[in-house]
Parts: C-alpha cells; structure tokens; sequence
C-alpha cells in the first residue's frame, strides 16, 4: 500500500512513500528497544545537552519545515514558523525543567531511607494527527526523551514529510541512532504494534473515536494510555465583559490552524443581553480575516487539511441550517479543486443542531445566547467533551472562581485564548480523554514510580 502526500490548496500530489511491512514495522521497534537500553542509563546532563542543541535544529530549519507543512497540510506559514518556535521552546523547557521534575522525592517511613524514583518505561508509542504535525509530536517526544524512554510514531498519512523530517531533526541534534523512529504504516497497522511486547505505552492524539479504538487494545494487553482527543470548547462571555477584546481573542482562537485544532473556541455562549454587539463585532473581525495561499505570508486562513474533512464541515453547517440555525457569514464552498472553506458563522444555535453538540473541526463558529451567568456555564457543560474552556468578565474574582470550579473541562482560561504550553499540563475530561501531558505532570506520565526503601 502506498502513503500519498496531497496538497490541499490545489489538490496536486506532493509524494508517493511505500508502507513499511509488519516486518519492517518489528524489526524498527527491536532498533528502538536496544537503543534504549542504553539510552536509559544517559545522565540528565546529557539529555538536557541534547535537548538543547534539537532545539536550535529546529530553529535554523524554521522556514523549510514551515513550508513543508504549508504544502502537505494547508498551515499559513506564519503560523507554521510559529509552531516551530513552540516545539524548540518545549525542548529547551525540558533540558531545564526535566532533571527537576525527575528527582528522586523523599519519603519519611520507617527506613533509614525510602523515596519515590522516577524511571523509564522503555518504547513508547505516538499515534498522532495531522492538524499541528510538529508540536503534537513534540509535546510527547521531548519529555520522553527526557525521561530516558524511547519513541516510535505512527503519524497522520497525510504528513509522511513531516513525520520523517522529525527522525531526521532528532539525529541532526545529535541523538543516538535509533531513540526515535518514524514508522510509515496505515491505521490498521497499530492495534499490531500495541500488541508488541517491547512497546510498553501508547499515546495518542485524536478523534474520540480513535482514543477508544486504542484504548480498549491496550488495554486487553494492560498497557497504559494517554489520549487528547475532541473538543468543543466554549468561551463564555458575561454581560460585564470587554466585549471588544472578547470578541478579538474569540474570533482568533475559532481559527487557530484555519479552525482545525482541539482546543480552537468552537462555541461561543453570550449572556442575551450583549449577544447582539458581540455578534456585530465577531462579524467584523471574522470578516477582516484573509482566507489564501498558505504560501503567503499575509493569509490567515489556509485550506481544510483535505477535501474530504472540508466536506464532513459543510455537511454538518448545512445539517445545522436545516435544524434551525443562521449562517450570517461563509457556509459555502468555493470552486476549484482544492480544500478551502471560508470563516462562517451560525446565530440561533440551539440544542438538536449539530453546531451545538458535535465537533466542527474547521472555520464555522457557533454563537449561542444564554439568559443570564448561570445559564450561560449550563450550556457551556452541556457537552460530552471536555477540552478547554474560557470565561470573559471584567470581574477578575468571579471569572477565577467560574475557570477554577465551575466549567467542566481540562483548562479554563480567563479573558484569554486557550492554548498549550510547556509549562502547564494538558489535557482534558469526559470524551475529550484522559492524562496529562506538558509539565510536571505530563513527565510523569510514562514512568515507572518506583517505591525505594532502604533499611
């Protein structure tokens, strides 16, 4: 079977790459094991050197990896140039941060001496997507390597470039052979290679669909899982809110990525009694964004990854007008053989529409209108998903105490886009997944914490 490299802006072949053999795929995993034996007994010293020297990789190969994301999965430069900036800085977090947040913790017992160490696991699986092919990937590989664990990635099969430019960045820095490798394999390969006996952990980013599919085959081989999957986050907007800066970082979050991320504000609750001024001013401001050649510099908004999702989008904005909802802005898809969708909004989202209750992983925003606070949190939490989260209010306190106790979901931001960082963990509740990745917390997640007591 042959993996396909298609560019979304004008449908042209990029390349053509032949899928690994299951046997090629056992043999690839055996290089990984033996390298991490001894990659495991590396000082954090020289992990954090190597970290260090992946991150200035990165950086000088900045404007080729931007454009070859641009070409395979529609990514507006700019915001390519910044995706790699994210995983250079993620690196560098955890060349610092990494021997700290592994130290050894002491207990006090009864022993002479007994604390929890942090070890190893050994090869861990990444099965990751498409939508941001370098931090996806990142986020897991720099604290894995951290850690002193190993790493193999099934990538999306519409970034084979991007998946092997990364094996190629980890050995540019200076890693040793074979501590992460890229396999070219198809979906149906990886219930195979979680069955494998020297893969210990699997992490993946994804469909809900997907975290089940991989969840219940590691677990029939007790095996531990991390999965950041769907998301439907909703910002809420009080009727004390800025709401021009409201509706600046909300139209900005709704197209991170042209609409295509997990954590993209997707629903947008408004107290009814600001939700006309606020629907005026996100208008505005999604009408202002430029929809282009992701080659460009200047667009904003670049093609859907593939035409067949951008058709999955349209279907769902026309399910939802059929249920009730207004399109005021886009809904249409323009001609020519290529991915694009334009910025759309849906007004009158109310619940049995698809806009309200399922994923639009692209550039439609649904506006919903709430009668007052607490109304505007019921509907925030009426949702199987549980990503991100954001609150816009002038009332500090409250905005605190509604992020922090009331909006059911893995991050809740206040007056502020929802986004991913080194420093903090990640990940989310109910259908949007389990574990954490980034932080300490997310370091932590692929370890054996092992009990030591000394007598």
């Amino acid at each position: 079977m042959s993996i396909i490299s298609i560019n979304p802006a004008n449908g042209s072949k990029i390349k053509e790459y032949t899928e690994l053999s299951s046997d090629e795929v056992s043999s690839k995993i055996e290089q990984v094991h033996l390298a991490w034996k001894d990659w495991r007994s590396t000082s954090h010293e020289k992990r954090s050197q190597l970290l260090n020297n992946m991150a200035g990789v990165l950086r000088s190969r900045k404007e080729e990896l931007a454009i070859l994301m641009a070409n395979e999965m529609g990514k507006p430069v700019t915001q390519g140039k910044a995706e790699v900036d994210k995983c250079a800085e993620c690196c560098e977090y955890y060349a610092l941060k990494g021997p700290e947040h592994l130290a050894d913790q002491l207990i006090q017992t009864d022993a002479s001496k007994s604390y929890a160490s942090f070890q190893p696991l050994g090869v861990i699986l990444a099965v990751m997507p498409w939508n941001f092919p370098l931090w996806q990937v990142f986020r897991f590989l720099a604290p894995a390597l951290a850690v002193g664990n190993c790493g193999i990635l099934k990538h999306a099969s519409n970034v084979p470039g991007c998946a092997l430019f990364i094996e190629e960045i980890v050995k540019e820095a200076g890693f040793p052979d074979d501590v992460f490798l890229t396999l070219l394999i198809s979906a149906s390969k990886v219930p195979g290679i979680i069955e494998h006996p020297l893969v210990k952990a699997v992490t993946l980013t994804g469909s809900t669909n997907a975290g089940i599919q991989v969840a219940m085959k590691a677990a029939s081989v007790l095996k531990k899982t991390v999965l950041e999957l769907g998301g439907s986050d909703a910002y809420v907007v009080l009727a004390d809110a800025n709401l021009e800066e409201a509706a600046q970082v909300c139209v900005n979050s709704r197209l991170i990525n042209s609409g295509q991320s997990c954590i993209a504000a997707k629903r947008f609750i408004v107290e009814q009694s600001v939700i006309e001024k606020f629907t005026q001013l996100f208008t505005e401001k999604m009408k202002a964004k430029k929809m282009g050649d992701p080659l460009d510099p200047a667009t904003e908004i670049g093609p859907q990854a593939r035409a067949d999702l951008r058709d999955e989008l349209h279907d769902q904005v026309q399910r939802s007008i059929a249920k009730g909802a207004v399109c005021i802005l886009g809904g249409e898809i323009p001609p020519g053989n290529n991915a694009y969708y334009p910025a759309t909004i849906l007004i009158n989202v109310k619940p049995g529409v698809a806009s309200y209750s399922e994923e639009l992983f692209g550039p439609v925003a649904s506006i919903i209108s709430a009668m007052d606070e607490a109304d505007a949190i019921r509907i925030a939490n009426d949702s199987v998903f549980g990503l991100g989260s954001a609150i816009f209010t002038r009332d500090i306190a409250k905005g605190e105490r509604i992020a922090a106790t009331e909006l059911e979901a893995g991050s809740s931001f206040v007056n502020a886009q929802v986004r991913s960082i080194p420093q903090l963990p990640f990940g989310g509740v109910k259908t949007s997944g389990y574990g954490r990745e980034l932080g300490e917390f997310g370091i932590r997640e692929f370890v054996n914490i092992k009990t030591v007591y000394v007598k």
